[in-house]
């Protein structure tokens, strides 16, 4: 393949609203560069800056050195930093400590900087990032990310949500994800390389502050979020500008939160399947389809346990996947669940996932998950655990609903009313801690 430039936007454009000013890409260009001067020759980077025009900066930078950024971790508990490993901050006094070791730290700075440059030309084999698997459901999985195979992704997203050039006014991106999650990283760092559209480089993270970054920005507006968020969103009284798309990923959208965003907010509710070891891979309307249609160039092979599903990704080539997958006609493919959460009991078979979904639509439902014991393959008595946040509902209510909702031999054995599940900033839940939850040894 062929080398790809760092952008080839136009240097008038603006990828980025901060602080309410406008930053072209000429301006990036020039911060980026003066950043990669001062990086070493050789290393890897952190970037935990927060905010996401700092994140793109350091980004840049680093691949214009040549050195990969690690996405959503640095290292196992104990384990040393790979030799060279360093950290890209936007913070006024950094922890340069990371898993116990003292990591060389270089501050972002985005004084301007007057000077001209061009993009520079990056091979598309280079590894341009490594992401992590989050490690909630085992030990965290490195990924290698090609930049050949990351610009094709770019431009596949690019096309399916309308974000090039020839396809109307440019857009502006409003993002609750970090930078340093692959959905994120994919959104908010690749997508402004690569498309029209600028990101808003501010904290949005809590309902106030999406609204007002939301505000803060020109129309057309896209809103990039999780389920999550969006149900803390949902509840606010205020409501948001014109919004022209909300995208959302992570975690399964349910069809009525989906369908409350577009009758709530007058906007197209947008969903992407993706995984950390694949990308971004495919979209669907979620309030009016149930079946995913995979990116121009993507091609999914599906598969059920014991033969996974494939998909075959531009740049990339084959990859495996740990979720399960049925051809439905026409391209278009339905996702079972993951793999590891197929459930067999009764001589009947479901998803987790899908078993989640009917438990949150009970009333008075605020979260809930379906849990399954380690022993469920080999112990006939085997049951299903829940564990339920339902303020004002007791566990005998949940129970009496589930009945009218599930085949019997799915009803939870034991059901654990809590105040809150514990998820993290993205919403995904860790299955230690799960069972801890219901007394099962992790």
């Amino acid at each position: 393949m062929p080398p790809d430039l760092l952008t080839a936007r136009d240097p008038a454009e603006v990828i980025c609203h901060r602080d309410g000013a406008a930053i072209t890409v000429g301006g990036f260009l020039a911060q980026a560069a003066a950043l990669a001067e001062r990086l070493p020759d050789q290393g890897q980077a952190v970037n935990t800056c927060t905010d996401r025009y700092a994140a793109l900066v350091a980004f840049a930078a680093a691949l214009w050195r040549g050195h990969p950024t690690l996405l959503g971790r640095t290292g196992a508990a104990g384990e040393a930093p790979a030799a060279g490993t360093y950290i890209l901050t936007d913070a006024q006094q950094p922890d340069a400590h990371r898993s116990g070791a003292s990591l060389p730290v270089f501050e972002v700075d985005l004084a301007p900087v007057h000077r001209t440059v061009v993009a520079p030309a990056i091979p598309a084999d280079r590894i341009a990032a490594i992401a992590f698997t989050s490690g909630s459901t085992g030990a965290p999985t490195a990924h290698l990310k090609p930049w050949g195979a990351l610009v094709l992704g770019a431009a596949a997203a690019a096309a399916r949500f309308g974000l090039r050039a020839q396809d109307g006014p440019p857009s502006s991106l409003v993002a609750t994800v970090p930078p340093q999650h692959m959905y994120g990283f994919e959104t908010t760092l690749m997508l402004p390389l690569h498309a029209r559209l600028a990101i808003h480089a501010g904290a949005s993270f809590f309902p106030c502050d999406v609204l007002d970054a939301l505000d803060a920005v020109p129309p057309r507006r896209i809103l990039i979020t999780t389920p999550l968020h969006l149900r803390v969103l949902l509840a606010e009284t205020r409501r948001p500008p014109d919004l022209a798309a909300v995208i959302s990923a992570t975690a399964p959208l349910s069809r009525e939160m989906a369908e409350a965003v577009e009758r709530e907010w007058h906007a197209p509710m947008l969903e992407i399947y993706g995984a950390t070891e694949a990308g971004s891979m495919a979209s669907r309307r979620s309030a009016h389809e149930e079946d995913w249609l995979p990116y121009d160039g993507i091609i999914l092979r599906p598969g059920f346990a014991d033969t996974p599903s494939l998909a075959e990704i531009p740049g990339l080539g084959p990859v495996p996947l740990s979720d399960a997958l049925e051809a439905v006609g026409n391209g278009r493919f339905r996702l079972l669940g993951r793999i590891a959460d197929l459930v067999k009991l009764g001589g009947k078979r479901a998803s987790l996932a899908e078993l989640n979904r009917v438990l949150a639509a009970v009333p008075g439902v605020v979260d809930g998950v379906f849990l399954a014991p380690r022993d469920l393959e080999r112990n006939p008595a085997a049951r299903l655990a829940a564990i339920v946040v339902a303020p004002g509902r007791t566990a005998a209510e949940i129970l009496g609903a589930l009945r009218d909702r599930l085949e019997p031999a799915f009803l939870p054995r034991r059901l654990e009313m809590v105040a809150a599940l514990p998820r993290d900033h993205l919403g995904k839940l860790p299955h230690q801690a799960l069972r801890q939850m219901v007394r099962e040894e992790p």
